[in-house]
């Protein structure tokens, strides 16, 4: 058989060669470095059958920022931590250990309680196996056996995995080096390294308790945390940029700068002080004004809808056990996870002509989301979400427009920010619904509009929704970790089943498309990533307090508020308090306040002495100073308004 590689040039396998031997066909310094092949986009075991026809891609350990590649290094590492768990506590029993981003974590059931203090142990007889080094095999075998040896092993979690898994069923050997019998052995799907030594560098990072398969119903595990690379330089880089993100943690910051709090009289809900509700009538203020720019039409629709609505939609069948519901007599309403069946209840109200589309209605609605107590997580994971919404109801042949519109304003709200953003087109998935030609026609009309935006983007096959494909925005922060924001999605499905229609110019009735759209995400989680993006020290802008007024002495307090009153169009505060001068500056700077105004003897109108955050001083006079204040628009952080839809 044949097999193409990234140069599209074909080598010549035998039939049912892997990866290692495509490898081995080019050279023996690539298959003993290969880690991992793409083969037609999909990541395989280097063992595992190639198919005719394959595109592939070998890895190696020279791929080091690869994220496949690291994602086998620490799948690998991974199982060395179970195997090290299993010897050092006698009657463990292990369930699962995935890679994740940045890491990998295995759960445990350990006979005894283990906590922080014991991971240096365990890590340590890590690095003894990493040092007497470990060979890793893949083999397939029956459901049947696969359940018996679990069985016959006391490893009930295993078990269960085997009963319910799809597929066949692989397991992974490992050996130590030159050994003739297996250290460990896992039920596991892959893909694996050839050996650990690619291993460079291990860290155990953490524990936390974790239920078994996510249900607060099931025993809690102890999940313990780790990352790996395949060099000790990229770990290092890797620690330091985890304790600089503890020290940006939102959930720290924003008690220390007094935006939020969080209760457990009500999980997941946060509860927004003045200053943070200052950051968010900001970007509310940015959404509303930019979304009329765009011809964005603001509704509001209820909180509350009966359930035949969720039915209607679909979404009772695949959201119910995230939805808060309220029984009422023989009726049940649930309050609304998502604005979509609401808007196109509002746009169904009445029969539409084609000359109103596109339509756009917007919405930032509080929804309410039953997410487990578990994975809550201060502002990124909440149960109260508020999201900047929008469903641009359109024909077939504005599709392509809207859709440009939509990344137009996404490229210009991450821009705002000194966001680096990237896009990804998900496409048609196994359940999807509809025809083959209408998928090629919506994923081209995706396609077409990144294109000519002119943005890069990766495609992921079969990861759009059920009823259409999408454009996931994804961006990176200040520490290079890259977030999932907002999504555009095309759907005809939901509007069909929504009784949604316009009279066309052809006099007859059609259903129109819904670009569903949404770039922050929700105001929750922005605000708590901008707030470790800019460590607490947001742009002018959004800042909560953007000037301070310093008076030296009680003599100097009268002149000072006159400063604060001249300046009342910015948000500006006045610390009188009887702590030095010193004291009051650097409360200020741990404030993160923008511009601090010293007020004394030598200071007027004509003179004031400034220092900017971060220390810098300068004197200009009041006119200067309010000039330069003045050109504090949200754009002037580093993005240009742009408006091509």
């Amino acid at each position: 058989m044949n097999v193409v590689l990234p140069d599209n040039s074909e080598i010549e396998l035998a039939g049912g060669a892997t990866g290692l031997d495509a490898a081995r066909a080019i050279g023996s310094k690539l298959a003993e470095q290969a880690v991992l092949v793409r083969a037609n986009g999909r990541v395989q075991d280097l063992r595992e059958p190639l198919i005719e026809g394959a595109h592939i891609q070998i890895l190696t350990v020279r791929d080091t920022a690869d994220p496949d590649a690291l994602y086998v290094l620490r799948h690998s590492a991974a199982h060395l931590l179970a195997e090290a768990v299993r010897r050092l506590y006698p009657g463990v029993k292990v369930a699962i250990g995935p890679p994740i981003e940045n890491g990998f974590y295995y759960d445990f059931d350990f006979p005894q309680p283990i906590t922080e203090s014991d991971l240096q142990k365990i890590e340590d007889e890590v690095r003894r196996e990493l040092k007497e080094g470990r060979t890793f095999d893949r083999s397939e075998i029956s459901r049947a056996e696969a359940h018996q040896r679990f069985l016959e092993e006391n490893e009930p979690y295993k078990v269960e995995l085997v009963d319910t898994a799809e597929g066949e069923i692989t397991l992974y050997s490992q050996s130590a080096k030159g050994g003739d019998r297996a250290e460990f052995v896992d039920l596991c799907r892959g893909p694996h390294l050839q050996t650990s030594k690619p291993i460079k560098a291990f860290k155990l990072t953490g524990l936390a308790g974790a239920y078994w398969r996510g249900d607060e119903h099931n025993k809690q595990l102890t999940r313990i945390y780790g990352t790996a690379f395949y060099s000790q330089a990229d770990l290092d880089a890797h620690l330091e940029r985890l304790e600089e993100a503890r020290k940006r943690d939102h959930r720290k910051l924003g008690v220390r700068l007094d935006l939020f709090h969080l209760e457990e009289v009500s999980p997941g809900s946060p509860f927004w002080h003045p200053k943070g509700m200052v950051i968010w009538n900001e970007l509310e203020a940015m959404r509303r004004r930019e979304n009329a720019r765009r011809g964005y039409n603001e509704v509001k629709t209820p909180l509350i809808f009966d359930k035949v609505l969720w039915e209607r939609s679909g979404h009772w069948e695949k959201f119910r056990e995230n939805m808060f519901l309220i029984p009422e007599d023989d009726h049940t309403f649930a309050i609304k996870p998502m604005n979509c069946p609401g808007h196109m209840v509002l746009f169904a109200n009445t029969l539409r002509s084609y000359r109103e589309l596109p339509l756009r209605y917007a919405e930032a609605a509080p929804l309410h989301r039953n997410e487990r107590a578990g994975t809550l997580h201060g502002l990124t994971r909440v149960r109260h979400v508020t999201q900047d919404d929008a469903h641009i109801f359109c024909t077939r042949e504005q599709i392509e427009d809207e859709i440009f519109g939509c990344l137009d304003y996404a490229k210009f709200v991450y821009d705002l920010f000194g966001l680096e953003s990237s896009f990804e087109l998900s496409t048609r998935p196994d359940n999807k619904l509809g025809t083959e030609e209408e998928w090629d026609f919506t994923e081209g009309a995706l396609r077409a509009a990144l294109d000519r935006r002119g943005l890069e983007y990766v495609v992921t096959p079969g990861d759009g929704a059920f009823y259409g494909p999408k454009i996931d925005l994804h961006m990176s922060d200040s520490l290079g970790r890259a977030w999932q924001m907002g999504t555009v999605q095309l759907d005809a499905l939901t509007p069909e089943r929504l009784g949604c229609r316009y009279v066309g110019a052809d006099n007859t009735e059609h259903t129109p498309y819904v670009v569903h759209r949404a770039l922050m995400g929700s105001f929750e989680r922005f605000i708590g990533i901008l707030t470790e993006h800019y460590a607490g020290a947001f742009p002018f802008w959004i800042a909560p307090v953007q000037v301070r007024v310093l008076p030296v002495s009680e003599k100097h307090r009268e002149a000072a508020q006159v400063l604060v009153a001249s300046l009342a169009e910015h948000r500006v505060d006045i610390d009188d308090s009887d702590e030095t001068v010193g004291k009051r500056i650097r409360n200020a700077e741990l404030e993160k306040i923008p511009y601090v105004v010293v007020y004394g003897e030598k200071e007027s109108d004509e003179s004031l002495a400034i220092r900017e955050r971060g220390g810098e001083q300068s004197t200009l006079s009041l006119a200067d100073f309010r000039a330069k204040l003045a050109t504090m628009e949200p754009w002037q952080a580093g993005a240009e308004p742009s408006l091509t839809s």
